[in-house]
């Protein structure tokens, strides 16, 4: 298989590329539950630039990087000039030079593809409005620990077609799942997104009802209806996402077993009620936990 050089989107990666990825995460963490050192990128430096805040994409990097042997370095976008109008090919040409790798979470998928494409070093998407990559690789790791498969499981997804829904969409159907999302209109995910999931024929599900979506599935994923940066807009989507909410009633029409998966932050009584968000809290923090590990294999994996 051919070395990986970037992590900017699932639609880049093969079935196997993934694959290969969850397996690394797995083992990483078994390292970290064994108190086995695993110092596989000794002396490198991750350059972690912000310009959305988050907590757990910089506390589980730069733990992650700790782990690994390596050092992160924080960069806020307050701070760099990348924030101030250098062009991000510049910002790109020259972070090369001090690094061994960025990971960058920001709101264009455009400035992801720009950095890789200027940039000598690998570069990672922490976050964009278009794609969420790493989160999804943690979901897929944690489906896969509790479930013990992928293949053949049905992932439904209800609320906004967000960047979750799409790396969600693509890292389901890509791992052998059949992917049901439920959206209102006006809120659906990329088209880009759509038309990929059209070669997967009955593999693929959107529609406007949620009951329609859980029907039979195996793991049910929300987010909150009002992104970062979207504050603004909490009343209109509060209206527009009226029915969407993961409650008592929906999850009876999932399969017996059927996990929950939320990335945080949740609004309990919003997207989820506090009742089905605490019978599956062990579920939704062991995905949170999983970020670290799953990224920790994407860093070996690009930068080892």
């Amino acid at each position: 298989m051919k070395r990986m050089k970037h992590f900017l989107k699932l639609l880049d990666c093969t079935t196997e590329e993934i694959i290969e990825l969850l397996d690394l995460a797995d083992q990483l963490k078994k390292y970290v539950k064994e108190g086995k050192e695993h110092h596989f990128l000794k002396g490198k430096t991750l350059g972690m630039v912000f310009e959305k805040s988050s907590t757990r994409t910089r506390v589980s990097f730069e733990t992650g990087m700790y782990q690994l042997g390596g050092h992160a370095l924080f960069i806020s976008s307050k701070d760099a000039q990348i924030g101030r109008g250098e062009p991000t090919e510049d910002t790109a040409r020259v972070l090369s030079r001090y690094l061994n790798g960025i990971m960058i979470r920001t709101y264009e998928q455009e400035e992801v593809e720009t950095l890789a494409k200027y940039g000598s070093i690998p570069i990672i998407n922490g976050l964009t409005d278009f794609c969420h990559p790493c989160q999804v690789m943690a979901d897929l790791q944690t489906i896969r620990e509790h479930k013990g498969k992928l293949e053949g499981l049905k992932m439904c997804y209800i609320g906004d077609g967000n960047n979750m829904a799409n790396s969600l969409i693509v890292g389901g159907l890509k791992v052998g799942m059949t992917v049901s999302i439920a959206c209102p209109e006006g809120y659906r995910p990329d088209n880009k997104i759509l038309d990929f999931a059209k070669e997967y024929g009955d593999k693929f599900i959107l529609t406007d009802d949620p009951k329609v979506a859980a029907k039979n599935a195996d793991v049910v994923i929300t987010d909150v209806w009002a992104s970062m940066g979207q504050e603004e807009e909490q009343a209109i989507r509060a209206k527009a996402f009226d029915g969407y909410q993961i409650n008592a009633e929906l999850m009876a029409l999932a399969n017996k077993g059927c996990m929950v998966q939320h990335c945080l932050p949740a609004h309990r009584g919003e997207e989820i009620t506090a009742e089905v968000f605490e019978a599956h809290a062990d579920e939704i923090f062991d995905e949170a936990e999983n970020r670290l590990h799953a990224q920790k294999a994407i860093l070996v994996k690009l930068m080892g």
